[in-house]
């Protein structure tokens, strides 16, 4: 039976496709012969592909592989340039988005625990989505924004994810805990986080650097204005002024964040291409028949 897994593969963490037999349930694909592919995720390729050991490790699983896929042609490119003998086997397959907020979700009592004792019809909530940890940069825009808040205590930064990194972690809290304007929540399950998407008035994406953000792509489909930073993963699916806004420093972005929150016609337009777009790019069943039929393929290998 075909099972898809997630793997860590030496030291770097991939999502992996295996075929594995019923009679395995802890399957070990890198080394063992089991048919499997890989995910790439953006930081593996951006990040972790410049450290030689990591390199070296990701190079070995991909000879192995029988497919790879990318978000996109960009880290199809990369990806190809790092290892060039996994050439022919990376595919490009754009993740597929299907949001599901709980309808019972209480916001106000969201804002109660995020300790943000306002009238709901008077703020305006910007959501930043991320594990702490550094590559996505968590604390990139609490100065400027904790200085906007103090000029129009009305604006909010929230900051939800789990605790990937300790030790960063506990800087992230202690710079949190000092910013007038600035919270931080921990990880919420997925259809509470979407409640949350849908009620607050945009998202943030501060990254380093991505593959694709799927947070972006679920506030597009949640019809929300997308705030992020202006790198290549956040570009490629964020168009300036279309379907978002792209900043370059802190200061642009709370420019950009007025006057969203000014220009209400602004606002509307992003919504409409953003949702418009996830519609025709980011399908979750055209990505569902990719998967299957890359999955049917290490079946194939299996009975040869």
């Amino acid at each position: 039976m075909a099972r898809a897994a997630a793997a860590a593969c030496g030291s770097c963490s991939w999502r992996c496709c295996g075929h594995t037999p019923a009679t395995r349930s802890r399957p070990s694909a890198f080394g063992h012969r089991i048919p499997f592919g890989v995910i790439f995720g953006g930081t593996d390729v951006n990040e972790d592909a410049n450290q030689a050991e990591k390199n070296t490790v990701m190079g070995r699983v991909l000879e192995e592989a029988r497919f790879a896929v990318a978000f996109t042609e960009s880290m199809k490119e990369m990806a190809q340039a790092q290892w060039p003998h996994a050439k022919g086997k990376v595919y490009v397959q754009s993740q597929g988005i299907a949001t599901t907020p709980n309808a019972a979700f209480n916001w106000n009592t969201f804002l109660q625990r995020s300790e943000i004792n306002q009238s709901a019809d008077n703020l305006h909530i910007f959501l930043l989505i991320c594990g702490l940890r550094q590559v996505k940069d968590p604390l990139y825009l609490v100065d400027a924004f904790s200085a906007w808040h103090q000029e129009e205590p009305n604006v909010h930064l929230v900051i939800v994810g789990p605790e990937v990194d300790p030790v960063f972690t506990r800087e992230v809290k202690a710079k949190v805990k000092r910013a007038a304007g600035v919270r931080l929540i921990g990880e919420m399950p997925q259809e509470d986080l979407h409640a949350v998407v849908k009620n607050c008035f945009a998202v943030v994406n501060s990254s380093v650097s991505e593959g694709m953000s799927a947070a972006i792509l679920e506030a597009m489909d949640l019809e929300v204005p997308v705030l992020a930073r202006n790198i290549p993963g956040n570009a490629a699916v964020v168009k300036h002024e279309v379907t978002g806004l792209l900043f370059s420093n802190p200061q642009e972005f709370v420019h950009l964040a007025k006057r969203l929150v000014s220009d209400p016609a602004l606002e509307k337009e992003i919504v409409v291409n953003g949702r418009e777009y996830v519609r025709m790019y980011h399908s979750w069943q055209v990505e569902r028949d990719t998967y299957q039929q890359l999955i049917r393929k290490l079946e194939g290998s299996t009975e040869d």
